[in-house]
C-alpha cells in the first residue's frame, strides 16, 4: 500500500515544482524530481495549486467537520423517521 502524503507535503512539493520549472527545467522533469507520476501531479495541482500550506490545513478540516455533520444530519433523519413511524402505531 503506497504511503499517502499529508496536504501541507503536497503543496511543498507543488511549490518544489514551480521552483524547477522556474529555473528552466521542463515540467516532466520537475514531476520526475518530485518522485510521482504525472497523474498525480495533475491530481495535485487541481486540488492543491495556489494554496498555501495554512489554507490547505483549514480545507481539511471544513472537509472533516462537513463529513461529520453530514453523518449527524442523517443519523438524525433516521431517528425522526423511526419515531413519525412509532407515533402512528407501526412497529
Amino acid at each position: 500500500m503506497a504511503k499517502h502524503p499529508k496536504p501541507e507535503k503536497i503543496v511543498a512539493k507543488l511549490w518544489q515544482a514551480d521552483v524547477l520549472i522556474s529555473q528552466g527545467q521542463s515540467v516532466a522533469d520537475a514531476i520526475r524530481a518530485l518522485g510521482v507520476s504525472s497523474v498525480t501531479y495533475c491530481r495535485w495541482r487541481r486540488e492543491f495549486g495556489g494554496l498555501k500550506s495554512d489554507q490547505v490545513r483549514r480545507m481539511k478540516s471544513l472537509e472533516t467537520e462537513n463529513a461529520r455533520l453530514r453523518k449527524a444530519i442523517a443519523d438524525l433523519t433516521l431517528d425522526k423517521l423511526i419515531l413519525q413511524e412509532a407515533s402512528r402505531g407501526n412497529f
